[in-house]
């Protein structure tokens, strides 16, 4: 779909990037080109990333062990990047989420998501960007938030404040830093199963079944489909695009806003008898 220097000279720091669709991510922006910096709490499982993504892209490929939710971290983590060369890109990827319900919550728990999702992503963006004004050199940020965002979401009340928070500074940065030639926008994905995080959020089989039949195209999300966007996104292909949140959850969410949709279990002899009479 894209050529293969789409992404070539750009050094871009992926947060989460162990993992899930962060690892996915990195491996995509690597095959277009780029260099990718992966950061994570988890040493080992960066390790294992960082080598198996340099196997097929030697010499472009390092990490760095993080607390995002640690400002003192994050900062002395971007300055020893910075040193080897500016960063072009941050992804904000790294997020928590615990499936409960309000009630059951401890004042730990959301101080973990929000530390995460909204402080961290705020740490990490204002690092970067600071540099990026400082040096007066173009900057592009993209953060991955959900489409809860904008609706709350039920049992996942940290997560969607936080995802909510990112969103506006999404949109509030984008304004502000815009003249600065510094770039912010935002994808919102729906379901892409991921190793770990999966089982913790859809723990049962018939929750993953009522959740396809949310789902208008009637599947889940492929990485491949995410990371196309975000390489998008990040390239200079898309240098006019500022401020926005791009869905791609197969039309989940719409199904979910439209208050008719659960007509869909009206059968071809329900929708005949609601036919007014003498037309056919």
């Amino acid at each position: 779909m894209f050529l293969p220097d789409l992404l070539q000279g750009k050094r871009i720091l992926i947060t989460g990037g162990g993992t899930g669709l962060g690892r996915s991510m990195a491996a995509r922006f690597l095959e277009l080109g780029s260099e990718v910096a992966i950061c994570g709490r988890r040493e080992e499982v960066l390790q294992v990333a960082a080598a198996e993504l340099a196997v097929k892209a030697p010499g472009r490929v390092s990490w760095r062990k993080l607390d995002i939710r640690d400002p003192e971290a994050v900062e002395a983590v971007i300055e020893s990047l910075w040193r080897a060369g500016p960063l072009d890109a941050l992804v904000n990827n790294a997020a928590g989420n615990i499936l409960s319900r309000a009630e059951d919550l401890s004042h730990r728990a959301v101080d973990a998501v929000i530390g995460t999702v909204l402080h961290g992503t705020a740490y990490m963006t204002l690092a970067c960007g600071k540099r990026w004004i400082g040096e007066r050199r173009a900057g592009n940020v993209l953060s991955i938030v959900t489409t809860y965002a904008w609706t709350g979401s039920a049992y996942v009340v940290p997560s969607a404040m936080a995802k909510a928070g990112v969103l506006a500074m999404t949109q509030s940065l984008a304004v502000e830093w815009g003249p600065k030639n510094i770039r912010l926008n935002a994808i919102a994905p729906g379901p892409f199963p991921t190793e770990g995080a999966w089982q913790r959020l859809v723990p049962r089989k018939d929750m993953e079944q009522a959740w396809l039949k949310r789902i208008p195209l009637g599947r889940f999300g492929r990485h491949e489909e995410l990371t196309d966007l975000a390489a998008y996104l990040l390239s200079d292909r898309s240098g006019y695009i500022t401020g926005e949140v791009v869905t791609i959850d197969g039309g989940e969410w719409l199904k979910g806003a439209g208050q008719f949709s659960m007509a869909e279990v009206l059968s071809d002899e329900d929708w005949l008898a609601l036919k007014p009479k003498g037309r056919k």
